[in-house]
């Protein structure tokens, strides 16, 4: 991941006792040599696996071998900790937020939003459901439903407890209470594949040196010799499917927005750069959509880099051959004479600095 782009935060919710902090050790313990920052909202409240990861209990920053850095705070210090995570002396790859459960997400994604701190930026909020307490939670916590129609990824979490039909129900619920389009991924012990939330990066730098990722590895791997079953020991990539798609033919931007806006609730992350063309937006944009969640960054081309649009799709029960056919008709073979404006709908989803007014 580029140092020099803005660091995504992302939003991990969810009432008490549906899995958060599983869902946040699974990621840790997975993240291969990417360095994640977390930050745990309301020390009071969360479990105490939470800090297990981090080798320890406190409220200060403690850090790993492996890059992984762990705070512990109220919402009044969260601006001055991320400040401290988004430090380039830790190259923390991306932030977690683990926030309280009874706290009010929609108030910590509007702080993230409002942050004007340009090494940050907002990246989606994730909701975690219990499913074998849906029905229960919903009675005890009305708000859940409110929280539900903000999230950009819903975690159906501990599928494992209830049977295929009350699944199916429960998913049939969350279809009508989450906005549309977004992706609802099941889940047992919080088991979900990092690739759906951040990039995960080869081990380079702590490989060989008894870091808290090799220790992972041998024990995966110890498990591996044992006979376990892939699945168990946290391997979900088989549960997804990834599509690459390549261009060397620049996108029309406005079919490409048509494209990302009717995209099916099985399509859960979309990344990579694209190439527009469009004179004045000659520049490389990278894009990182996870359900309604979308965010155009645009760059320089490396020296010597090829004008190609490569983009990566996440997903499971996707047709992968008809959303390569709908990214085929996105390109476009004159982008010289496609006029600026169409540019527009892109540009609403890039981050503006601090002191750009917005368009009228």
């Amino acid at each position: 991941m580029n140092s020099r782009q803005p660091i995504p935060v992302v939003v991990l919710t969810g009432f008490l006792g549906s899995g958060k902090t599983t869902v946040l050790n699974h990621l840790l313990a997975n993240r291969g040599g990417t360095r994640i920052g977390v930050v745990v909202n309301d020390f009071g409240s969360i479990e105490i696996d939470a800090m297990s990861v981090a080798g320890q209990v406190g409220d200060s920053m403690v850090s790993l071998g492996g890059g992984c850095l762990c705070c512990a705070v109220d919402g009044s210090e969260l601006d001055a900790y991320l400040e401290k995570l988004a430090a380039p002396v830790h190259r923390i790859d991306v932030i977690v937020i683990e926030a309280s459960g009874l706290a009010e997400p929609q108030e910590m994604v509007k702080m993230l939003m409002a942050n004007e701190n340009p090494a940050i930026r907002y990246g989606g909020m994730v909701q975690v459901v219990d499913a074998a307490e849906f029905d229960a939670t919903r009675a005890r916590h009305p708000e859940t439903d409110r929280h539900l129609a903000v999230a950009d990824l819903v975690v159906l979490n501990k599928t494992d407890r209830v049977d295929a039909a009350e699944r199916a129900r429960i998913e049939a619920a969350l279809g009508t209470l989450c906005g549309p389009g977004i992706p609802v991924v099941g889940a047992d012990h919080g088991r979900i594949d990092p690739e759906l939330l951040f990039d995960r990066r080869p081990w380079t730098e702590t490989r060989g040196q008894l870091s808290f990722e090799d220790l992972l590895a041998e024990a995966a791997h110890q498990a591996d010799e044992a006979g376990h079953d892939h699945e168990r020991c946290g391997h979900v990539h088989a549960a997804y499917e990834s599509i690459e798609f390549v261009s060397e033919q620049a996108l029309h931007p406005r079919r490409f927005l048509d494209f990302l806006d009717r995209r099916p609730a099985g399509l859960y992350r979309i990344k990579g750069f694209v190439h527009f063309g469009v004179p004045g937006h000659e520049e490389r944009y990278e894009v990182h959509a996870v359900g309604r969640f979308l965010r155009f960054a645009p760059g320089p081309w490396g020296r010597g880099e090829a004008r190609l649009t490569q983009l990566v799709l996440i997903g499971s029960g996707t047709d992968g051959p008809a959303l390569l056919r709908e990214l085929e008709a996105c390109r476009e073979p004159a982008p010289q004479q496609v006029p600026p404006e169409s540019m527009w709908g892109v540009l609403r989803y890039v981050d503006r600095p601090a002191d750009t007014p917005a368009e009228d």
